[in-house]
């Protein structure tokens, strides 16, 4: 399971370096439709239907890391040496066609916003900043936002905000150790095994437990990012706050599909 871990780890890696270069079927609506069906079939049972991974990695992720198509493709090409993930001999067309569909589910277009950008940010540096990071400034707790309007929706960001349970990314997922002398620990997990856990605490410290010496380990429901309902966070500020983070994107995205029947996410 370690060796797995490890492996996963090595293929985001892989997957999220290197120079971009361009996918002969970027933006090609029947590449994508035919990328969609191929990764159903190759790629859906370690990486989920929607790409946010099962056994395997958050693929929805890739390009909000820098990631670039030809790192992508590489590393569908050649597997990951040591992992479950394969090399595939399909041809280039077919990967390249994987490639289109991955990224057109994972960028998100522009949006306008008519929120205050200036105090969008005032908000987020004192309500968010203690956990989340914006180009190397900010906490580690929580994910790093630097690039996440690339990815999220103005929709999706207001829901994470105001209901901050709703969902967690991998490897942010809270949790609370129980030592054996009834000590709790709140963080965030890491990574686990059959035999021993990792998670980062509340202090920002990465701690590794063997099971043996605990006496729970709780899967919590409830996250450590507190929800910012309209007592704490008014509708206008709200906005200000996605007009700013709306800022936060990565090179500009490809060309974007809208959703279909054929591409159930």
């Amino acid at each position: 399971m370690q060796l797995i871990g490890r492996a996963l780890t090595l293929a985001i890696a892989l997957l999220v370096g290197g120079v971009q270069t361009g996918n002969p079927r970027d933006g090609d609506p029947a590449a994508i439709q035919a990328g969609a069906a191929l990764f159903r079939e190759r790629c859906a049972d370690c990486h989920g239907a929607d790409g946010k991974w099962v056994r395997g990695p958050d693929l929805t992720r890739l390009w909000t890391a820098e990631g670039s198509d030809e790192r992508v493709f590489r590393t569908i090409r050649s597997g990951v040496p040591g992992s479950i993930m394969p090399a595939s001999p399909a041809p280039d067309d077919e990967l390249w066609a994987i490639v289109a569909y991955l990224r057109n589910i994972s960028t998100a277009r522009p949006e306008e916003s008519s929120g205050n950008v200036a105090n969008g940010d005032r908000i987020f540096a004192a309500s968010c900043a203690s956990c989340h990071r914006v180009n190397d400034r900010g906490g580690r707790l929580g994910p790093d936002l630097s690039r996440i309007a690339a990815s999220q929706s103005n929709q999706v960001l207001a829901r994470a905000i105001r209901d901050a349970s709703a969902s967690f990314a991998n490897g942010y997922e809270p949790v609370t150790l129980v030592t054996r002398d009834g000590q709790q620990i709140q963080g965030t997990r890491k990574g686990e095994d059959a035999f021993s856990i990792q998670i980062m605490d509340t202090r920002e410290r990465l701690q590794g437990y063997l099971k043996a010496s605990l006496r729970e380990v709780i899967r919590d429901r409830k996250s450590l990012m507190p929800d910012f309902g309209p007592d704490r966070l008014s509708d206008r500020e709200l906005n200000d706050l996605l007009a700013y983070l709306g800022t936060l994107r990565a090179s500009a995205p490809s060309k974007r599909l809208p959703a279909s029947s054929g591409d159930q996410r």
